[in-house]
């Protein structure tokens, strides 16, 4: 981009090619590629690179060594725009195991001599410009490179790449990234000539790999800014806001947890930053990104974290008050919210459990007592819910999204849940109330099961209605509920 070759980081290229029969991979872009006559001197000496820290992208150069890891051959390849020259230099990386191996000590440079050929030819086309990396023979415990799918799956979040089309949410990432003039690149990155995205989505699921359902959805994305002392932004995240049934499943959805990235590659995996959250699982309730802004945000080698600087100590920080203060509350809301809901439909199911044994007839007066009971329980515990409900859902139902807080849009779109749960609004629930108090004053005279027991007389019916009280004592509800429909369907 700098040489103007690339017109934008949309047209930068990588191509990765995967041969799992021949154990081979390939790895090449369409960047300015290295000159002929620096090709040696910036390839072959470790850590010897142009790259700046805090700007470029990678570590000094060193990760173009990694490959001698993983195969017996690694072969660089590279051609500078308006040279008719192709570069190549080889590594021969068993011979380099072997050498480390040895009973002789070698120094570096013996070891290098030995094991790096160069070699200079003709490019046809002078105006090409490419970089490619080559390994050969892929080791025998090194095989998962050779999984396409695996390959994919984790560059998918790693790569700069773009955002999948099927996150419906991403424009308002990038409508904020603008916001903050900041940049978010992207590459066009293929495997096998399959391009790469972001497997972000809106839908979160549960269940088995054959058998997975949506249990619950990002209805909308949050932001955060954290700054330094002095008022500079240093980071910022964006971070979806669902329902927070519950710590999402990793298995059937690889997006969970917060990512931290830098020049939009991810640094480390995404269970990174869950040590500064008030709780080991808070991580697991959330799926965003942290974008390092500051400069000072350096990656280690290994680009598993940020090297210790002041602005490192800064950002963990932010995040940890973030986490603490707003993360850990936001999910418990959710939790609690939710808890209010189902009072109500306890209540309601307590009281139409109620009317059906009114209609079906008690067991005995006992029975009817404590079912009574059950109902004015449930009643106090709905009554509180009810009023929470009321201030902190039904006051905020008319307010757009622009204006509510994440706490309210978690709120709301835990109401829209419930609202088809729940078939009269929280007031409504207060007159019905008051409804089913009156009935059950006019109910007169309690009607026992034994009355529609017609083929016994009331010396039987009276035997069988004190055998029915000593079983719902002893037994267990449903046992209890098995034989008394046993006892109905032969005497009834």
């Amino acid at each position: 981009v700098k040489m103007g070759l690339i017109t934008s980081s949309e047209d930068a290229e990588v191509d990765i090619f995967i041969d799992a029969k021949k154990r081979y991979i390939s790895i090449s872009d369409n960047a300015t590629g290295v000159e002929a006559d620096s090709f040696v001197s910036q390839l072959g000496d470790i850590a010897n690179s142009d790259k700046k820290i805090g700007e470029n992208k990678g570590f000094r150069g060193i990760g173009r060594l990694c490959g001698l890891a993983y195969c017996k051959t690694l072969v660089f390849t590279t051609s500078y725009k308006g040279e008719n020259k192709k570069s190549r230099m080889e590594f021969d990386a068993k011979l380099m195991r072997e050498m480390l191996q040895s009973d002789t000590k070698y120094t570096i440079d013996e070891i290098l001599e030995a094991i790096v050929k160069t070699s200079i030819d003709s490019e046809e086309d002078c105006d090409s410009h490419y970089f490619k990396v080559e390994l050969f023979d892929i080791n025998q415990e090194n095989t998962d490179l050779l999984d396409d799918k695996k390959v994919r799956d984790y560059l998918s979040f790693v790569a700069p790449v773009p955002y999948t089309n099927k996150f419906l949410l991403r424009s308002s990432i990038k409508a904020y990234a603008k916001e903050k003039n900041f940049t978010i690149e992207e590459y066009i990155v293929k495997v096998n000539g399959a391009q790469l995205f972001k497997e972000y989505t809106t839908r979160l699921y549960e269940g088995g790999d054959t058998s997975r359902r949506v249990y619950d959805s990002i209805s909308q994305l949050a932001f955060k800014d954290f700054f330094d002392e002095t008022g500079q932004l240093i980071a910022w995240a964006w971070y979806g806001l669902s329902r927070f049934e519950k710590a999402i499943p990793k298995s059937l959805n690889p997006m969970y947890g917060f990512r931290l990235r830098q020049g939009n590659i991810q640094i480390g995996d995404n269970t990174v930053v869950s040590s500064l959250f008030k709780e080991p699982r808070g991580n697991s309730y959330f799926v965003g990104e942290i974008f390092a802004v500051s400069k000072g945000l350096i990656p280690n080698s290994q680009r598993n974290y940020f090297n210790e600087t002041k602005e490192r100590v800064q950002l963990e920080d932010a995040l940890r008050d973030f986490f603490y203060d707003e993360l850990h509350k936001l999910y418990h809301v959710a939790n609690e919210t939710k808890n209010d809901f189902n009072k109500i439909i306890d209540y309601n199911d307590a009281v139409q459990k109620l009317q059906e044994m009114e209609a079906r007839g008690f067991v005995d007066s006992k029975e009817k007592a404590k079912m009574e009971a059950e109902v004015d329980a449930a009643r106090q515990k709905k009554d509180q819910a009810v009023k929470r409900l009321e201030k902190a859902v039904y006051k905020q139902e008319d307010s757009s999204d622009a204006i509510r807080t994440p706490e309210q849009i978690v709120r709301q779109a835990i109401k829209k849940k419930f609202d088809p749960l729940i078939e009269v609004i929280v007031p409504a629930v207060q007159s019905q109330d008051l409804k089913e108090k009156e009935k059950s004053k006019d109910a007169g005279k309690a009607k026992f099961f034994t009355e529609n027991l017609s083929k016994l007389d009331r010396n039987k019916r009276k035997l069988v209605q004190q055998i029915m009280t000593i079983v719902n004592n002893v037994a267990p509800q449903d046992i209890a509920e098995e034989i008394r429909k046993a006892i109905e369907k032969e005497f009834r």
